[in-house]
């Protein structure tokens, strides 16, 4: 027994060790550089899939590993460590800091919940819209450990006031008299003829949602052992978390600056075909916009049937009276933004740069009209997403944002400097720096294996796969990504599978945006496990859900994704990019003149 306790304690170091050595024979026996660069690719997927080191450590390998091997030299490797992407994601940050600095996020969160309405169906749109909405522009992660305490807050004053209900109705029933057999009598009675009316069959879906259960029935949250008086409210706990984390990942895919697994692509993109120039802000919300939407909308539909039923007669109730519930649901939230005050300084600069940054993302060059990028004409292809990210991001660092003051010897308070809008310190904070690095390790790696032939190689192995349709090998690409990303990152599985899928697709003559866009989207679909991604794990640590939860909601959203995927990439996007046709940015690539 002690054995295989030394084992399970050290697992970690052995599969280090054994991962090492058992794969050593593949550049030793064959002594190619493609067998090198194959050996340090295997290494760095299975310490990224296992974690069996620190995602960011691991990313550092191809800096040792290549230069050892006679793949790269050392310096340029290091070049790809830092690249276009790095300083976009670095104005990104400047935004983000500022916006949860100064509270605007909050603010815009309660704003749209209070424009959407108090029905709990259109309460959980409106959470899920305005945390996709903050997710466009924020971390999915920052953004669900944002908006999950103002949902909290809203999910147990729902709970109070239903007991504050039943608390009053039970003493309207007896008065104030024989608070013992009298008053339980009336509470069963009266719990009795609820269950009656809310277990009528909701079509398509089970009853056991929407009954009311006995005390003995009563489940505990898991972290606090608080009981959930019925079964309803433990179901929309639920429902609110799961909408949380799920809606925050949806809206990261809409931006190229919305999750990191976008700006790798493009980054990876961008860097694999020059000459395209299609992959930017305003064309990659083009195509991704739209899949979102549709996305948001089915998955609210499928939690609010599977938790709470959809009844579409009380969704669609106009103009009647809100219920005691209803009525719970909009105080907390008008307390929640009244608690802000009104609007500050800090906040209205933050929401201009935020607007400016924004404008001129979209403007750069729209492919509709000549953008602003066309006054340097001289420099074409000079100014990217990221030079209009460092502009706005350095002005988070220059505009002030309060007076410093001090006391003098008289007692007279005077100004003596001011604070801009956020400080170093506060930008360190959140600043991802092991994305940064575990991004660069994954650009070493794609021009590692550029450089050795390995990419080529894997291109001309998988080109019998030509034969196959296209749509079939878009969706063996897709659920092939959607299952690694749920036991790996997102980050790592897009940054492993890039410099595999860009050569099948150049291998099969199809043009690369085809296999590569929906790959991409759908490496965002970790919906599965709590482990998936951070945001499933904040949701998932306040108590209300069960792995099982998870599991079932998330498969639902995970095929729901797909399909989406599936029928933009063969609807809207084919006209966007033309993608039918094999482009020459792509045959430039394939016969070997790589820039």
């Amino acid at each position: 027994m002690k054995f295989f306790s030394y084992i399970l304690i050290y697992r970690r170091l052995l599969l280090i060790v054994f991962t090492l050595l058992l794969l050593l024979p593949l550049p030793l026996v064959l002594h190619t550089k493609e067998a090198k660069c194959a050996y340090t690719l295997f290494v760095v997927g299975i310490f990224w899939l296992t974690e069996a080191l620190p995602l960011s450590v691991t990313a550092l390998l191809p800096g040792l590993m290549f230069p050892l091997f006679g793949i790269m030299p050392s310096k340029t490797v290091a070049s790809a460590y830092f690249k276009d992407f790095h300083l976009l994601l670095i104005g990104v940050i400047c935004l983000a800091t500022s916006i949860e600095k100064w509270n605007l996020h909050k603010r815009i969160a309660l704003k749209m919940v209070l424009m959407v309405g108090v029905n709990p169906a259109w309460l959980t749109l409106g959470f899920m819209s305005s945390t996709a909405f903050l997710s466009m522009w924020l971390s999915n992660t920052s953004t669900a450990a944002m908006v999950m305490p103002i949902v909290e807050a809203v999910v147990q004053q729902i709970i109070s006031a239903e007991a504050q209900v039943k608390a009053t109705q039970m003493a309207n029933c007896n008065g104030s008299i024989n608070h013992g057999l009298e008053m339980e009598e009336c509470v069963n009675e009266h719990e009795t003829d609820e269950t009656k009316e809310k277990t009528k069959p909701v079509p398509g879906h089970g009853n056991d949602a929407e009954k009311i259960s006995n005390k003995k029935e009563l489940k505990k949250n898991a972290v606090t052992g608080i009981k959930y008086p019925t079964k309803k409210n433990h179901m929309m706990c639920k429902l609110m978390c799961l909408c949380i984390t799920y809606s925050s990942t949806i809206g990261g895919l809409t931006t190229i600056t919305g999750t990191s697994t976008n700006l790798i692509f493009a980054e990876h993109f961008n860097t694999r075909y020059p000459d395209c120039r299609c992959i930017n802000f305003g064309s990659w919300f083009l195509l991704s916009f739209p899949a979102a939407i549709i996305i948001l909308l089915l998955s609210w539909i499928w939690l609010q049937w599977l938790f709470l039923g959809f009844d579409f007669k009380e969704m669609f109730k106009g103009g009647k009276t809100k219920t005691v519930e209803q009525e719970a649901y909009a105080d907390v939230i008008k307390q929640e933004y009244k608690k802000l005050g009104r609007i500050r300084y800090q906040e209205i600069i933050t929401l201009v740069l935020f607007i400016v940054m924004a404008l001129l993302w979209f403007s750069r060059d729209p492919g509709l009209f000549p953008g602003w990028s066309s006054l340097f004409s001289e420099y074409p292809g000079f100014a990217t997403d990221s030079t209009v990210a460092l502009l706005i991001g350095l002005l988070f660092f220059i505009i002030p944002a309060k007076k410093l003051t001090k006391t003098t010897s008289t007692g007279e308070i005077v100004a003596f400097d001011y604070s801009p809008l956020i400080t170093w310190k506060e930008f360190q904070k959140f600043m991802p720096w092991d994305i940064v690095i575990l991004v660069g390790g994954g650009f070493a790696l794609a021009d590692g294996c550029e450089a050795s032939g390995l990419s080529m190689w894997i291109g001309n192995k998988l080109s019998p796969l030509g034969s196959l349709p296209v749509w079939l090998i878009i969706l063996l690409s897709s659920l092939l990504v959607t299952s690694l990303t749920e036991v790996a990152s997102n980050a790592a599985t897009i940054t492993l599978l890039l410099p595999i899928l860009a050569p099948l697709a150049e291998a099969i003559h199809v043009n690369p945006l085809y296999i590569l866009i929906p790959s991409t989207l759908c490496t965002s679909f970790a919906f599965l496990l709590p482990v998936a991604n951070p945001s499933n794990a904040i949701v998932f640590s306040y108590g209300h859900l069960k792995i099982t939860d998870m599991v079932k909601a998330g498969l639902g959203v995970n095929i729901l994704g797909v399909a989406v995927v599936m029928l933009g990439t063969f609807t809207w996007m084919v006209p966007m990019f033309d993608l039918h046709t094999y482009p020459s940015w792509a045959t430039t690539i394939n016969n070997g003149t790589m820039p």
